[in-house]
């Protein structure tokens, strides 16, 4: 088969009432991704030679929000989906063909608009499916030698058609060659008062012109979002589909229906993740990372034979081999931990750098400070980095050891192997190998009385 020029048109106008939300509803995410960014990446693949998404309801924010080069084609009025691939007419190649997909379609693959491109080369083909409850879809109707004569919308069909269960998933692909003609010929004359791309099938019949069903291989495929019900469904199936992918490439599931991944995941071997944790944009794990149950990983780097404990959270943060981090630990943006460091339970670390085999175990906020090799931060350990207007940074060096309940006021430096004592405020350079603290002197107030709440019952 001859290899036309291909033009996808990705309707994309409607409201979404039914998702009661202020957000259009292409917008809504599946897998940590907007519906249509999701179609569009889809529509990619499929190396195109143009992509053109008709917008209309909350224009400005789906295109603000979907970052890729497409051609935005604006539907002011939303007069049915005939009249949207109308509008994209003047953005298409007069020649070659238009798959037409939807933003609200989000689970499409690849393979499956790949073979129903290979149903036919300048003819019309059809995505179909068989349902148990067709109520709402339009039915195809077949003539007497069972080919595809019409599509008829739930609307406008009569019992005996209600009752077909062979039903129109609305994404097709057409001639150029024929569009315009056939886009200019559709009728309102409907239940809904609407311009049906449907109606283009038997304007093709009537052409002679042949119509190709290829029937999807399963119906979640096809599945459009109405509610935020249909979401639920497609967002769990996506994410069965997405653990079993993970699980046959060699990953541990403890619980594959208590994993969610809401972008990307790339592993090596033997990595084992508990159950319900979430690891959303980018993620990479090195051979041999463990991660605790109720953990939230997002765009993060994690070196081989790490171990994250239960509840901690990552986010835009890399950690090297062989590191110790959590429970309860929270790693904030840049924040970059290297091999054998450990990081302990209601730590939290940003815009940071941790040195092979330093150590903060206990109940500290490092905020843009340099720490080098083999330090220990001492519990409750903070850096004092905002003075109300502009960050400062504290640099502590190598083998340094800062005592519990210190106060770092940046910008300071901590030399190598100094040490500091438990309770100071440390607000000048420390030198190193010297031991540095600040302490008021202790005091008791002999005759001093602790004020008490009068008794309502004695006055």
């Amino acid at each position: 088969m001859s290899e036309s020029p291909l033009n996808i048109v990705i309707l994309a106008a409607g409201k979404g009432t039914r998702m009661y939300s202020q957000l259009p509803k292409v917008l809504h995410e599946i897998g940590g991704i907007s519906m249509l960014a999701r179609v569009i990446h889809t529509a990619q693949t499929l190396n195109p030679e143009r992509i053109c998404v008709v917008i209309g309801h909350g224009k400005e924010l789906v295109r603000k929000r979907i970052h890729t080069d497409v051609q935005w084609v604006e539907q002011a009025e939303q007069l049915g989906t005939g009249h949207a691939v109308k509008t994209a007419l003047p953005h298409l190649s007069a020649q070659g063909r238009t798959l037409v997909l939807y933003g609200d379609v989000p689970l499409i693959d690849s393979g499956t608009l790949r073979q129903l491109l290979d149903t036919t080369d300048k003819e019309v083909g059809l995505l179909t499916d068989v349902l148990d409850n067709p109520t709402g879809y339009g039915r195809i109707i077949r003539d007497d030698g069972g080919e595809v004569a019409a599509i008829i919308e739930e609307k406008d069909a009569s019992a005996t058609q209600k009752a077909i269960k062979e039903t129109n998933t609305g994404i097709f692909v057409l001639p150029n060659a024929k569009l315009p003609q056939w886009l200019d010929a559709l009728q309102s004359n409907n239940a809904q008062g609407e311009y049906y791309l449907t109606d283009v099938i038997a304007l093709a019949r009537q052409d002679g012109i042949g119509v190709h069903p290829l029937p999807v291989r399963a119906s979640h495929l096809a599945a459009g979002v109405n509610n935020k019900v249909q979401l639920a469904e497609l967002e769990r199936i996506l994410q069965q589909e997405q653990a079993q992918a993970l699980l046959t490439a060699g990953i541990t599931l403890r619980d594959p229906m208590r994993f969610d991944l809401r972008g990307t995941l790339q592993h090596g071997q033997d990595v084992i993740i508990d159950v319900n944790v979430v690891c959303e944009g980018n993620v990479i794990l090195g051979d041999g990372v463990q991660i605790g149950a109720n953990c939230v990983i997002k765009n993060t780097v994690i070196g081989a034979e790490t171990h994250i404990a239960p509840f901690s959270h990552l986010e835009n943060c890399q950690v090297g081999s062989h590191a110790r981090i959590g429970p309860y630990a929270r790693l904030r943006p840049n924040a970059k931990l290297g091999d054998e460091v450990h990081v302990g339970n209601f730590v939290e670390i940003k815009n940071s750098t941790l040195g092979r085999g330093s150590k903060a175990n206990h109940l500290s906020y490092l905020g843009d400070a340099q720490v080098g090799e083999r330090s220990n931060i001492g519990a409750g350990t903070i850096t004092c980095n905002y003075d109300g207007v502009n960050k400062h940074q504290t640099i502590i060096g190598n083998e340094v050891r800062i005592g519990s309940g210190n106060m770092l006021i940046a910008p300071v430096t901590i030399g190598d192997r100094a040490t500091t004592g438990a309770g100071s405020a440390i607000g000048k350079d420390c030198p190193p190998n010297k031991l540095t603290l600040t302490r008021a002197r202790q005091t008791t107030l002999e005759n001093w009385v602790r004020p008490e709440k009068e008794d309502k019952k004695s006055s």
